[in-house]
């Protein structure tokens, strides 16, 4: 088996992600480009300095502004919201193969009293009023529901019936989410969104543990590099130790994906087979490696392995937004900073669209990590281009000893 150093895992990663050397995603079809790549962005509300997809996506792509990720969703309908790794955004070519999930919600939705003639009356108004959110939605009273977004089959007990009629319509692949205003979403009709030529397609798998198969290359795709682990980066596929272990088995004998040997990390690791040729560029030396600072996400693929990350980087991250904040270690909302092939350190950023200021509150460094002057000009690039991204025209610099406010220039 092939074996390479932690250095090059690292630096293999960073350019599979776009993270290192120059950006080679740009625009919205850069943006396009790497969540094909990626399969799928995590989604999540919070905003604080960005949405999850949103900072995922400035990482990556040069010019990228948070309209254009809207615009995929809602205008071009390249993307779509759906289940996949939690709630995430999905290439739309990809609708035939989550043609399983919409079989098993519809089995599901049929255990329902009076669903059914919920949805008739549902899509009925639809059909005649257009986009409706639960709010909207002519439907009263509640029922006794769970939501088929959730693989465990949970009972949530009664729910609103507006509410329930639409996820449940929603998960069945029967209505897309047209936009949302805020959190709040609203939904039309597939069919009205969709290509007929996509929506039309059936299921292309041909049982369960080839639809596992296609979904764990996809999320060893994701990452880059990925152990046949129980992991996070598998998270929303039902399958257990066993039927992992049997999907890892499958890919590598059909050559999809191969495996190498990290010096000092004691499972092997995997990776899309038509990544070797990238693998030997950045071993020989002949990749573009160059240094750049970038502010990831907490939902980033790359971090969808916290203990492999771990294990490459010594480099322990964990997202507090949840943890009570007297047991914060750091903040609420707090963004990992890549320089190179290092973690370098945190960033805690607010943005005021208001205003128009994105207010830096604290940096972190890492131990062992130098404050040089190079890494305040890298520091200080980033701000500009995440401010740029953010619509910013005014940089607060609470983070150091005498706060100051600078002018934000263009990327």
């Amino acid at each position: 088996m092939r074996e390479i150093t932690v250095s090059e895992a690292r630096r293999f990663l960073l350019c599979r992600q776009g993270l290192m050397g120059s950006r080679r995603f740009e625009g919205a079809a850069g943006a396009l480009a790497y969540v094909r790549q990626a399969g799928c962005l995590q989604f999540d509300p919070v905003d604080l300095c960005g949405r999850n997809a949103e900072l995922t996506l400035q990482a990556r792509v040069r010019r990228f502004r948070k309209d254009t990720l809207h615009s995929l969703l809602y205008r071009d309908r390249a993307l779509f919201d759906y289940a996949d790794k939690e709630l995430a955004i999905i290439p739309v070519e990809d609708w035939p193969c989550f043609a399983p999930y919409r079989e098993r919600s519809k089995a599901l939705g049929a255990t329902f009293p009076k669903l059914a003639e919920l949805e008739t009356q549902a899509l009925a108004w639809i059909r005649e009023n257009g986009p409706v959110s639960s709010d909207t939605l002519p439907v009263d009273g509640s029922i006794s529901w769970h939501s088929s977004m959730h693989w465990s089959g949970s009972w949530e007990g009664k729910t609103r019936a507006a509410r329930a009629v639409l996820e449940q319509l929603y998960t069945d692949g029967t209505l897309v989410i047209h936009h949302k205003n805020g959190t709040r979403k609203f939904y039309d009709l597939a069919e009205r969104h969709i290509d007929p030529a996509v929506l039309e397609q059936e299921n292309p798998f041909a049982d369960e543990q080839a639809w596992r198969c296609w979904r764990v290359r996809r999320r060893i795709g994701a990452v880059g590099l990925l152990w046949n682990r129980r992991s996070d980066a598998f998270l929303g596929i039902d399958m257990d130790s066993a039927q992992r272990e049997e999907a890892f088995r499958r890919l590598l004998e059909a050559g999809i994906i191969r495996e190498i040997r990290v010096v000092g990390i004691r499972y092997p690791l995997c990776f899309p087979a038509e990544d070797e040729p990238l693998l030997d560029a950045v071993c020989e030396g002949t990749a573009d490696t160059r240094r750049r600072m970038e502010f990831l996400a907490p939902l980033d693929p790359l971090l969808w392995d916290r203990k492999l990350i771990e294990a490459l980087w010594d480099f322990r991250y964990s997202w507090e937004i949840y943890t009570p904040p007297a047991k914060r270690k750091y903040g609420a909302y707090v963004l990992p900073i890549l320089w190179g092939e290092r973690f370098v350190g945190r960033i805690e950023m607010v943005t005021d669209a208001r205003r128009g200021e994105l207010d830096v509150r604290r940096v972190w460094y890492e131990d062992g990590v130098r404050e040089t002057q190079a890494l305040r000009t890298a520091l200080d690039h980033a701000l500009r281009r995440f401010a740029a991204f953010s619509a910013c025209g005014t940089i607060l610099r609470n983070d150091r000893s005498a706060p100051q406010a600078v002018p934000a220039c263009p990327e």
